[in-house]
């Protein structure tokens, strides 16, 4: 059984725990939006559905190509990346 909650069972204004892992990506030059919510279809970048809540969007740019870990705990101090603040949860 998951210690994970279900995405309803967290307060609106709360951001959803997705994973208590990171994700590497390859990114390339681009701005992105990174769900600061966790309650996007499209993990981990913004699909809008932050708009029942209070939190916003993480723009963040890329310059040129690189390998990136993206925090899905979405407690990281330095969103949208992993600080490894999901092994303290």
């Amino acid at each position: 059984m998951s210690d994970q909650k279900d995405k309803s069972e967290y307060g609106p204004d709360e951001p959803v725990i997705v994973s208590k892992q990171c994700k590497m990506m390859n990114l390339y030059p681009d701005t992105y939006q990174y769900c600061a919510c966790g309650r996007t279809d499209d993990e981990p970048f913004c699909d809008g559905s932050h708009s029942e809540t209070s939190l916003k969007p993480k723009r963040f740019k890329i310059s040129e190509p690189t390998s990136v870990t993206i925090c899905l705990c979405r407690h990281s101090k330095t969103l949208p990346y992993c600080d490894g603040s999901h092994t303290r949860i």
